[in-house]
Order: structure tokens, then C-alpha cells, then sequence
């Protein structure tokens, strides 16, 4: 039995499949630790996640401040000084001997 001298054609043929598959395993491997959804971007998701948090409760406590002031203009008992603040700012009425101190 005579043996046929290897060729770096055949050798290329027998290498190419098995070389694909190990490139494309590498790259899907690659992407699940370095990706944008990857195993490293677990610390970016948990920085996220709280910045939203303390925006969250920023919401909250503006959303608390506005339920306050819709309550006190409830039509049905009006805050006397709610309603006088109100109407002095949306008509620009002070009298000259009156200082206004702005809370904020």
C-alpha cells in the first residue's frame, strides 16, 4: 500500500470546517463576556440602575409636592393663603409698602 504524499490543498480542505467552527464559538464566546449584554457589562447595568433609582424618588417627592398644592385648591375648601399667593402672582398686584421674599 502505497501512501499519497499530503498536499497543503488537502490539508487545508480537512482544517477548513473544523477552524470555521472554532472562529465562530470564539466570537459568540468573546461577545458573552465583553458584549454590550455581556458578563462585564453586569456593573454598568447596576450603575444605571441606581441613577434611575435616585431619579425615581426625585419623581416622587415632586409628584408628593404637587399633590399638596392640588389639594390645597380644592374647590370645595380653598388654603386662604394658597389662593392669595396664587392670584398675586398670576396678576402682578402688590402694593409698594409690601416686600416680597420668594421661597425658591
Amino acid at each position: 500500500m502505497t501512501r499519497r504524499p499530503t498536499t497543503f490543498r488537502s490539508v487545508f480542505r480537512r482544517a477548513a470546517f473544523p477552524a470555521l467552527a472554532l472562529a465562530i464559538m470564539a466570537f459568540f464566546g468573546t461577545y458573552a463576556v465583553v458584549g454590550s449584554n455581556g458578563a462585564l457589562a453586569y456593573g454598568d447595568y447596576q450603575r444605571m440602575l441606581e441613577r434611575q433609582q435616585q431619579h425615581l424618588v426625585a419623581l416622587k417627592r415632586q409628584q408628593a409636592e404637587i399633590a399638596n398644592r392640588v389639594q390645597l385648591l380644592d374647590p370645595k375648601k380653598v388654603d386662604p393663603d394658597m389662593a392669595d399667593e396664587l392670584t398675586r402672582k398670576q396678576l402682578n398686584v402688590v402694593n409698594p409698602n409690601e416686600v416680597v421674599v420668594p421661597l425658591k
